[in-house]
């Protein structure tokens, strides 16, 4: 990990959202990867309306050494292996331990949350489920 990095002040009111590993979402970048120079990336991530399945419903694994989510509003339902079936509704906060399956079952409309991942690009891959 570096020791320097930089400076960032991310302005709510300048919020940029845009597509992102989800289709079923928007992801607005905090400038932390910048900042961190790829060290962390953290990101706002909320439902937008759109209705289709894809990959994360999956079983699937993120390659990477540090997963946080903390719901801001709304609940979704993941499925983890060797820990069931889990809902985390707002308020609550998921640390993800690395290569951990698992997948999404459903979420609320007006689900946001708040992911902190290192290293900032982490690849996915969908896996069997767990037997």
């Amino acid at each position: 990990m570096k020791t320097k990095w930089n400076f960032v002040h991310d302005e709510a009111a300048q919020a940029k959202w845009a597509p992102g590993l989800r289709e079923i979402f928007d992801y607005r970048d905090l400038g932390i990867k910048q900042g961190t120079g790829g060290d962390y990336v953290a990101h706002l991530i909320r439902k937008n309306g759109k209705q289709a399945k894809d990959e994360v419903q999956k079983w699937h694994v993120h390659d990477c050494a540090f997963q946080m989510v903390y719901v801001l509003n709304g609940w979704a339902t993941f499925e983890y292996e060797g820990r069931g079936v889990r809902t985390i509704r707002k308020g609550d906060c998921i640390l993800q331990p690395p290569m951990l399956k698992h997948r999404e079952i459903e979420c609320s409309d007006d689900l946001e949350l708040l992911e902190i991942v290192s290293p900032a690009n982490f690849p996915t891959h969908v896996v069997e489920g767990p037997k």
